[in-house]
């Protein structure tokens, strides 16, 4: 039988280093590089990290800004935030991204409760920045 769910299948994401950023997202968020080593050998224009099975977050360096050209004005999105990308995660690995980004001395919010999102109030979310400045929620439902 074919799904057809509607899912987030891909975010893209302006990065100044995307092979730096891959290593940040692995060690904070526990994501898997794709197409890293490709990357590195300019095999590929960019890498992204998997986040789940069914998304990933491509790491667009910023110089290909001037290539968008699918959309007018598509090239003048480069440097232009998301206001932010929730990810959405068991409670057990939301305890244990807070602590590895204490850990490594991050700016963080407060912890919110009941706020939002896709499937009801989250228990719990607080928000965090990647090393370009990219503003990521986290949270948890369960």
């Amino acid at each position: 039988m074919t799904d057809h769910t509607a899912r987030l299948d891909h975010v893209v994401l302006w990065v100044s280093d995307p092979i730096g950023s891959a290593e940040f997202y692995e060690r904070t968020l526990g994501t898997q590089p794709v197409r890293l080593a490709e990357f590195a050998a300019g095999q590929v224009p960019f890498p992204s990290v998997r986040l789940n099975e069914d998304t990933i977050i491509d790491l667009m360096p910023q110089s290909m800004a001037e290539r968008m050209k699918m959309l007018p004005g598509a090239e003048e999105s480069a440097g232009h935030p998301v206001n932010h990308v929730c990810v959405a995660l068991p409670a057990a690995a939301f305890d244990s991204l807070l602590a590895r980004l204490a850990e490594e001395n991050l700016p963080l919010s407060e912890i919110s409760h009941d706020s939002f999102g896709a499937r009801g109030p989250a228990k719990r979310s607080f928000y965090f920045r990647d090393p370009d400045g990219n503003v990521f929620e986290a949270r948890h439902y369960d």
